[in-house]
């Protein structure tokens, strides 16, 4: 990948904290990954793809309800790590592929089923990665998306939107659930369901664990602390910097 662009700034903001993301008991856990797998029971896909892997907590689940899984992710040292873990649990279906969610290199109508979680806000283009999920998946095939979103309320998503990325210079946008559904039904899917959940952040695990340096650290406090009184409400700003975001949770279908 070019040296500086967006998929080089992803790779170097993750690769060096791939343990980071597999310890974290935010990414390890959640009713949504229990969701998920009770969607998956029902279906017992030959192949599932967990897309933008991260520390594999997707695919570890994803492994015990399909034959074979494929976590993908651009970040070759994340998907060592993700390799390494699958080994020493005994997990024997999981094989990886470094690629961005933009370009799998896989092909036309490969997979059965798709699943990403907390990995859509760091896409260089979320269009052309839901294209890219449409076309490697069967007509038919269920995927789902996980991810933190945006308020509609415009101050409070500038808010959001400015600490994400002081925190992780490879953050991109989360996206409101309207715009969900609009890129998932451009790109060819048809929504099933969307459901919101709250997701509480505590600022000291979430800045350790994205390895923010000092400096911002010190200007995220001041962003939070600094907040207008709708702001503070809407993400329950808490005394430390620990506040509260929507994630939504939704199923679509391949058409």
């Amino acid at each position: 990948m070019p040296a500086d662009s967006h998929y080089d700034k992803v790779d170097k903001q993750f690769g060096p904290r791939a343990q980071a993301y597999i310890d974290s008991p935010t990414h390890a856990a959640g009713e949504d990954i229990e969701a998920l797998a009770e969607i998956m029971a029902g279906k017992r896909p030959h192949l599932a793809i967990d897309l933008g892997a991260g520390g594999g907590h997707v695919a570890y689940r994803m492994a015990g309800l399909a034959d074979h899984v494929l976590a993908v992710d651009l970040s070759q040292d994340m998907l060592l790590a993700v390799g390494a873990t699958a080994r020493a649990r005994g997990i024997t279906n999981l094989t990886t592929l470094c690629a961005p969610a933009e370009m799998m290199s896989l092909p036309d109508e490969h997979a059965d089923f798709l699943a990403s979680r907390y990995s859509a806000h760091h896409w260089h283009d979320l269009a052309a990665g839901l294209r890219e999920a449409h076309r490697v998946l069967k007509p038919g095939a269920t995927a789902v998306f996980m991810d933190t979103a945006a308020p509609r309320s415009a101050v409070v998503d500038t808010h959001l939107q400015a600490i994400e990325l002081l925190r992780d210079r490879s953050h991109v946008r989360n996206y409101t659930a309207a715009e969900w559904v609009s890129a998932l039904a451009v790109a060819g899917f048809q929504v099933q369901t969307l459901s919101h959940h709250p997701l509480r952040l505590e600022f000291q695990p979430w800045v350790k664990r994205s390895g923010t340096p000092i400096p911002m650290v010190a200007a995220l406090l001041e962003l939070q602390s600094g907040a207008s009184q709708p702001v503070r409400d809407a993400l329950r700003i808490e005394d430390d910097g620990t506040f509260t975001v929507d994630k939504v949770f939704i199923t679509a279908t391949r058409t």
